[in-house]
């Protein structure tokens, strides 16, 4: 599931797809702090759910969430803003916006908002038992060793057959799954316990090479673990 994130506050934005990615951490989050942005975003790709700041440099985020959804009118939207403005909540509600939220955002305010949007858009991923057992499985035994075929005999199909069921509903392979679901786990026990050392965080999420985990890490984030505890460490108190 493809998300938009819309502010022109960077912090705003790294906050917000934290707290996102608590509770979904495989979800694809893309952010934008320009308008012009988050209409290039929305041409290249097909976001079912878009965070719009409501105050906007030269455009308010009603204005822009009525293009987005002249473009694709099945975008859903959530609007975000730092004080309350009645006027703005009517006209967002004939827009037919899921929610709005005012910032700072609570986490739980939060989580309200996506399952309303889930609720209301009737959006489901559609999984299989297969793949949902598959994700059950990842989800409890990720700090283990999990391969396709120890995966496939789990759930009683061939490692083939998996494979290719789980790359057409999740959009990505087993390997990268379990790679990114460790690495937002990895990047959760970073900012929740900054005593722990970066070899024990290593082997919490599965990675029993410390050089390998340092290795993963920033290839899908673009900077070392101890890097983004340094940068990211307060932030989310």
């Amino acid at each position: 599931m493809k998300l938009l994130l819309v502010d022109d506050e960077p912090l705003e934005l790294e906050q917000l797809t934290h707290m996102i990615k608590q509770k979904w951490p495989v979800w694809e989050i893309y952010c934008a702090e320009e308008t012009s942005q988050a209409l290039k975003l929305s041409r290249d790709y097909k976001f079912v759910l878009a965070f719009i700041d409501i105050h906007l440099p030269g455009i308010s985020g009603l204005e822009l969430i009525e293009t987005l959804k002249g473009d694709n009118p099945d975008l859903s939207f959530i609007i975000t803003t730092a004080y309350q403005d009645f006027a703005y909540a009517q006209k967002s509600i004939k827009l037919g916006v899921v929610d709005y939220l005012v910032k700072p955002i609570i986490a739980g305010e939060l989580d309200e908002a996506i399952e309303k949007f889930i609720e209301r858009s009737g959006y489901s991923p559609s999984k299989t038992v297969v793949v949902e057992q598959v994700l059950d499985i990842i989800s409890s035994d990720f700090s283990q060793k999990i391969s396709l075929e120890s995966l496939a005999e789990a759930v009683h199909v061939s490692p083939t057959y998996l494979s290719k069921k789980f790359s057409d509903e999740m959009e990505l392979s087993i390997p990268s799954y379990i790679m990114k679901y460790r690495i937002e786990k990895a990047k959760s026990l970073l900012l929740k316990h900054p005593d722990y050392s970066m070899a024990l965080i290593a082997d919490v999420v599965g990675f029993h090479s410390q050089n390998y985990f340092n290795s993963i890490f920033k290839k899908y984030e673009g900077l070392t673990p101890s890097k983004y505890k340094e940068l990211k460490s307060g932030r989310y108190d």
